[in-house]
């Protein structure tokens, strides 16, 4: 089992930057396939991006490539979002997730969700 803490949201202006953190507590992050979801008001919840246990592989949503950055760090458990070039439409609740086991990506079924950190850009 594995328990998820995320910090970092806040509120920025478009063009803006933020870098997500997802704090991991628990045994063997290391295998863990992680995610970053996303859910805007009045909206389902999507994913946004997806990392190997490794980190080696990552997967993207069409509407964030090339401006989210997924990483992570096994040593110091954690996952990082890094979001460049933010635009109204990503204000959203910002959840981090993990799945254990060898399967990643977007379409997988996460198991445990962190509690969410708004993330407000302003246009």
């Amino acid at each position: 089992q594995v328990q998820l803490v995320e910090s970092g949201g806040g509120l920025v202006q478009t063009g803006g930057s933020l870098r997500l953190s997802c704090a991991a507590s628990g045994r063997s992050f290391s295998s863990y396939a992680m995610a970053w979801f996303r859910q805007a008001p009045g909206k389902e919840r999507e994913p946004a991006a997806a990392i190997t246990w490794s980190g080696g592989n990552s997967e993207y949503v069409d509407s964030v490539k090339g401006r989210f950055t997924i990483s992570r760090d096994n040593a110091k458990n954690t996952v990082t979002l890094q979001m460049n070039n933010l635009q109204p439409e990503d204000t959203a609740v910002y959840y981090c997730a993990a799945a254990y086991g060898s399967r990643w990506g977007l379409d997988v079924e996460y198991t445990y969700w962190g509690q969410g950190t708004q993330v407000t850009v302003s246009s």
